[in-house]
């Protein structure tokens, strides 16, 4: 996906990662809208076990930083948060791929999460509650926005094409008007984590380079834990042998060094291989 292709935001494909977050965000708010209609303490309930709240969540409650996410109250803002996910989700979803889509996803509203939650210890800001996925709706704009910074969009059925980063700055720019105007609430902080945490999600795992990276650092991990586990067994083996009276010699790298009359025949070299 070329960085400075223009696109035209009709309905995407309807499938993937972001059809099944979709399909479950409706389902969830469909019981929630029953139950607040039918039986309201159990759908106070279950607000109550799933929205962010601070308070709880220094009692033991960490399963909010998942579940708010799914949680709404507003049709409105249900409506808004999962046509972004729909929209640019399925962009970015095509570009990175569906399992990666999901850690993206998750990633960002728990990282949104953990710093609302640190930031409400000051007592001061970030104080109340926060529900539904604009952390993850904003994080996906983000990570569109650094996959292709000179594209317009052109957002169906407006007739115009608008850059992307515009985009990015009207919504940050509207979040922080309602940060403010709440007196620095929780919510408004999530929403607006939620393009930082984009942003800390596409340098950590979808550029190229960092992906690299982190591939170097896993063999080199892995090598290491082979050459231990190499060193450990000869160690042992060695005590084995000098408990039957001979004597068996290893590198530093676990590979066993003949003795040597068997190097007088092999030229004193060892046998073995180092990662």
């Amino acid at each position: 996906m070329p960085r400075n292709t223009s696109f035209e935001m009709g309905l995407p494909p309807f499938r993937g990662a972001v059809r099944q977050i979709i399909i479950a965000s409706v389902a969830i708010y469909v019981v929630l809208l029953l139950l607040m209609s039918f039986a309201q303490p159990a759908g106070q309930t279950i607000l109550t076990l799933g929205i962010l709240n601070p308070a709880h969540v220094r009692q033991g409650w960490v399963w909010q930083f998942i579940t708010y996410p799914f949680m709404y109250e507003d049709p409105i803002a249900f409506l808004m948060s999962l046509l972004g996910v729909y929209f640019l989700g399925s962009a970015v979803e095509e570009r990175i791929g569906s399992a990666t889509f999901y850690g993206l996803f998750f990633g960002s509203v728990v990282l949104s999460a953990i710093a609302g939650f640190a930031l409400s210890f000051t007592g001061v800001v970030a104080q109340g509650s926060a529900l539904g996925s604009g952390a993850a709706a904003n994080a996906i704009l983000m990570v569109f926005y650094l996959f292709n910074r000179g594209a317009p969009i052109m957002l169906f059925p407006i007739p115009i094409q608008i850059p992307v980063k515009w985009i990015v700055l009207f919504t940050a720019a509207i979040e922080v008007a309602y940060l403010l105007l709440s007196h620095f609430a929780l919510f408004y902080f999530i929403l607006l984590l939620g393009l930082g945490a984009g942003y800390v999600w596409y340098s950590m795992f979808l550029t190229r380079k960092t992906s690299l990276h982190l591939s170097e650092k896993y063999f080199s991990l892995r090598n290491s834990y082979y050459r231990w586990k190499r060193r450990r067994a000869a160690r042992k083996f060695e005590v084995y042998m000098r408990d039957q009276n001979r004597t068996v010699t290893f590198d530093e790298h676990g590979n066993f060094v003949p003795p040597e009359e068997s190097d007088k025949k092999n030229g004193g070299g060892k046998s073995g291989w180092v990662n």
